[in-house]
């Protein structure tokens, strides 16, 4: 039965590394859990709650020295020299930017597992904390952009004056971007998005955004993260952006390369042109910023009076629901590791994920681990040969005319032999399937269902005539009436069902649209 410990994470960071939900989860998988005294404070999570789900409160010095230790920030040189020699450590390692952190583990004999390296496939998105994470700082983008925005996000009509709904702009549409997207969305703005990957056009324009193309063919990403762009991209979408600043008010940037620096987006004469009381929130300011004058953690106001926020806490911000992803995500990936539920942690270079997040394996540097192909571009495809249609076959002229002289010394036999009033009746029942047919038949295909849907209740009426013929002392006549009971409540029954499924379906699209304006 391995021991679990929960760090207590440094000053300026709220989130925790586990919630009390999520010791119960590491309970059941056998292992038990220490968690350091105030961990999940500055998260709204108090000790008596960790108490109450099972785990131990201990000191700092007991909780990173455990035999797996889980945090959010890469330990420094003091929480290395804590950990027990052949410990596992799981937390946000960055191991592409800090070989320096690899290096200080793998002389310590430590295990270390990157939570930022988890490949972007299906079987992982449970375990893949960067998407829970962006999902979170995207939303909180907006937030702070509209804390620090001088108007309204929506537009509005009142008696003092007409509100024009703020316009804004998120550059990469990624999962932070979509997440700002939907936001901004939501509370009314007009939203506009760019990114270097063209197929991502349609999820920005369902969550409300409308989708700037940068005309410029692009490579598709093959492991699901943003690639590094070419010179006539970047060129054209430099002019995207200038032209968008001088237009939109608040400007949100996601765009982030794993391993590198930020890229340049938005430059200083870009930042110039914005009107006073702009707002850009530059979201990838840790890594570089793609804002030109962006800092770090940092309020800017330029001397033309645009507002930059550089923070890099943003998912830190919203600490309860961050910490409740993150250690659900955490959980996830000891059940992984943990197959026999017996507390027994097993690392097992045959999965893919496993052996992608793992950087250093007692001692040994595993970083970078073999590349794993997510996605690709679409194969082009082999030019089919043409394929002949039979065009329908038309009725002949001859064959129309007999048709129809028949059915008219039909109508002439019933009125001449029939017993009134089945003439009458008669007469108007072919008008009606004449007419309706007329009618029917120049509607466009894709409309049978819901026209037909409708039109169907006027079945109700043959019902109830219908009904007052079953009494009627002709059997034949009881025998007729039965069957156009029978039919036409299949009828009605059918084209109200079809009707209600049509009308859940409107609903259910207006409520999506409802909620992303």
């Amino acid at each position: 039965m391995a021991v679990i410990g929960i760090v207590r994470e440094p000053a300026g960071e709220a989130r925790v590394s586990a919630t009390p939900a999520t010791i119960a989860s590491l309970g059941r998988l056998g292992h038990t859990v220490r968690v350091e005294r105030g961990a999940g404070a500055a998260a709204s999570f108090p000790d008596a709650d960790y108490e109450a789900a099972g785990a131990v409160l201990v000191g700092r010095a007991e909780a990173w020295g455990s035999e797996i230790v889980l945090a959010i920030t890469a330990p420094g040189p003091e929480e290395i020299a804590l950990l027990a020699d052949g410990a596992t450590l799981i937390a946000l390692l960055s191991p592409a930017l800090r070989p320096d952190l690899v290096e200080s583990l793998a002389q310590r004999r430590i295990t270390g597992l990157a939570l930022d390296a988890v490949p972007r496939i299906s079987r992982a998105q449970s375990m893949d904390v960067l998407s829970s994470m962006a999902n979170i700082a995207g939303y909180r983008a907006v937030v702070e952009a509209a804390h620090e925005f001088g108007r309204f996000f929506t537009g509005q009509v009142t008696a003092a004056g007409k509100v024009p709904p703020a316009k804004v702009l998120v550059a990469g549409a990624g999962v932070a971007g979509l997440a700002a997207i939907g936001a901004a969305s939501s509370l009314g703005a007009v939203v506009r998005a760019t990114d270097p990957r063209p197929e991502v056009a349609d999820q920005v324009t369902s969550i409300g955004g409308t989708y700037l193309p940068v005309d410029v063919e692009v490579a598709a990403s093959t492991d699901g993260y943003a690639k590094a762009t070419s010179a006539d991209y970047d060129r054209r979408a430099a002019e995207i952006y200038t032209e968008q600043a001088a237009d939109v008010d608040i400007i949100i940037t996601t765009a982030l390369i794993p391993g590198r620096a930020a890229p340049r987006l938005i430059t200083a004469s870009d930042v110039a042109r914005m009107k006073p009381g702009s707002v850009i929130v530059d979201m990838a300011a840790g890594q570089g910023g793609n804002v030109e004058g962006s800092v770090a953690g940092e309020r800017i106001v330029t001397d033309s009076g645009v507002i930059i926020l550089g923070y890099t806490d943003l998912a830190s911000r919203l600490a309860s629901q961050a910490s409740q992803l993150y250690g659900t995500n955490l959980a996830n990936l000891v059940a992984l590791l943990t197959p026999a539920k017996d507390g027994r942690l097993v690392i097992d270079f045959d999965d893919v994920v496993q052996r992608s997040v793992t950087v250093v394996r007692d001692g040994e540097v595993t970083w970078p681990p073999p590349a794993v192909q997510v996605a690709a571009a679409p194969a082009a495809r082999a030019a089919a040969d043409p394929v002949e249609v039979a065009p329908p076959k038309k009725m002949s002229t001859a064959r129309r005319v007999t048709l129809i002289v028949l059915g008219i010394a039909a109508l002439f036999a019933v009125n001449a032999f029939a017993p009134a009033p089945l003439p009458q009746h008669f007469t108007v029942l072919v008008l009606s399937v004449v007419i309706g047919f007329s009618v029917i038949g120049k509607v466009h295909h894709a409309l049978h269902t819901p026209l037909m849907s409708v039109t169907n209740a006027i079945s109700g009426v043959i019902v109830v005539g219908a009904m007052l013929q079953v009494t009627s002392p002709i059997p034949v006549v009881q025998v007729l009436a039965t069957i156009a009971v029978l039919l036409a409540s299949i009828n009605i029954f059918g084209g109200f069902a079809v009707t209600r499924r049509m009308l859940a379906m409107f609903t259910l699209g207006n409520s999506a649209k409802g909620g992303r304006k």
